[in-house]
């Protein structure tokens, strides 16, 4: 009966210790260093609370898809995504691994032996609890959890990186698709503007006031016109397969996608480029994981330092020995002071080895601050252009669209030749190309800079999204 009180005494002694060192911690056995806490959201649109836009919701087949759509179901569907958050929630896992180290660690271990000499039987039953507590190890143990926490924060800025490239490659692929149903409209009115040429052609041949070339040059272009229109449908089919494909649907799944948003430009982004610069170097989240792997690459740097020191541990518990007529019972405690003396030179190039890897991920670090700034001098230089040039096209397509029809009236009313409908007409659909693709380019161009400068989020989808066409 003494026996098995002082045992239970020392394990109630132990399992305390334990206890102690984690009655800070509001204990919870699936997550007892509320990692959860520190572990980013998973990948979505963050938008105001009074919306009704509910983010990551399933969408029915016949869902019209506008570009918040499209955006949301990017973030929650696609595989980079989820691999990016997947590795943040492993490095959050890591700092609790580091924080155990912190905490004592308890072992039981038990055996039973039966021996046989000479026709005699022996059975030998031992059973020991040991508690052993790193004490002191001269900071390689906080190096570590440095360590740890830095790769968290390098993986919360590469997602949000990760977030921000997905999303300006589902807007990318938005506005193609828009661009080609624009393209298919151009195309549908360049072939009954043709059309309608060639039906005049015909009117004035038949009545002998046309000469048969002039209804050969009228057919041919109408020709080309449906030619035109057979390629624009083909590659509004391409552009909706991809954009599918980026929202995690099968590239045959079809799209409904909502009323082209008009390009409205404005000035709000004419800045100075240094400031913007500047801007982009604080909020980059690529730029602050990659400083943030340079203070993780230190902290392994001191880690390794301290992996030469000595350390100082505590050890107790008691063992229990039954041997069949005697039984045995011991309790120790002590303190252990290791000394590393001498490992062969190992210490002395890990440590080489952490302060040369330091000064690698600075160097990338450095770079990727100068790569920041091109980003946005291009972006900056990019989105000024295509919003002069989105202007100029407004002109020139009514201009085209003027020219066009006074060419056709000129030719109805016997004025004019048939080669002046036809270069009007083809001025007419280069115009609504050329609309259209700057209209594309502004859109993109406006996303390429704003994750340039790292602000690309649910804002721009805001004034994207208000914008209808009339």
């Amino acid at each position: 009966m003494r026996l098995r009180r002082t045992r239970h005494l020392l394990l109630a002694v132990a399992t305390g210790a334990m206890m102690l060192a984690t009655d800070a911690l509001a204990f919870d056995p699936a997550d007892p260093f509320r990692t959860d806490a520190i572990t980013p959201p998973p990948p979505r649109l963050q938008l105001s609370a009074d919306t009704t836009f509910a983010p990551c919701r399933t969408l029915p087949a016949d869902a019209i898809y506008g570009v918040l759509e499209v955006v949301d179901q990017a973030l929650c569907r696609n595989p980079k995504t989820h691999e990016a958050w997947a590795s943040a929630r492993v490095q959050a896992a890591e700092v609790g691994s580091a924080r155990a180290a912190y905490l004592p660690d308890l072992d039981g271990k038990v055996t039973a032996t039966h021996a046989r000499t000479d026709g005699d039987s022996t059975d030998q039953r031992t059973a020991a609890l040991t508690l052993s507590w790193l004490l002191y190890d001269f900071g390689a143990r906080d190096a570590n959890l440095e360590n740890a926490r830095q790769l968290l924060a390098a993986a919360s800025s590469t997602l949000d990186a990760t977030v921000q490239t997905v999303f300006l490659s589902t807007l990318q692929s938005y506005y193609n698709a828009q661009a080609a149903r624009a393209a298919l409209t151009a195309a549908q009115e360049s072939e009954k503007a043709s059309r309608e040429s060639l039906a005049a052609a015909e009117t004035r041949y038949r009545v002998g006031t046309a000469t048969p070339a002039d209804r050969l040059q009228a057919q041919t272009a109408w020709s080309q016109a449906v030619l035109n229109r057979i390629k624009a449908e083909g590659t509004v089919k391409t552009t909706q397969g991809a954009l599918a494909n980026v929202i995690g649907l099968d590239a045959s799944a079809p799209l409904r996608l909502d009323e082209i948003p008009r390009a409205v430009p404005d000035a709000t982004f004419e800045r100075d480029v240094d400031a913007l610069i500047a801007e982009a170097r604080m909020r980059r989240p690529d730029l602050r994981a990659a400083e943030a792997q340079v203070r993780a690459a230190q902290a392994s740097a001191d880690y390794a330092r301290a992996a030469g020191r000595p350390t100082l541990s505590l050890s107790t518990g008691p063992t229990w020995q039954d041997s069949g007529s005697i039984s045995t019972n011991s309790n120790a405690i002590g303190l252990t002071l290791t000394l590393p003396l001498f490992s062969g030179f190992e210490t002395t190039y890990r440590v080489r080895a952490a302060e040369a890897r330091v000064d690698n991920i600075a160097a990338q670090r450095e770079s990727l601050r100068q790569q920041v700034a091109l980003d946005v001098w291009t972006g900056y230089q990019n989105l000024l252009t295509a919003t002069h040039t989105i202007r100029t096209t407004a002109d020139l397509l009514a201009s085209a669209e003027q020219s066009e029809r006074v060419a056709l009236g000129r030719y109805k009313a016997g004025v004019g030749t048939i080669l002046d409908v036809l270069n009007a007409q083809s001025a007419l659909a280069a115009a609504r190309v050329q609309r259209i693709q700057a209209a594309l380019d502004w859109h993109v161009s406006r996303a390429t800079l704003a994750k340039a400068v790292g602000t690309l989020d649910n804002r721009l989808l805001n004034s994207a999204a208000d914008i209808p066409i009339p």
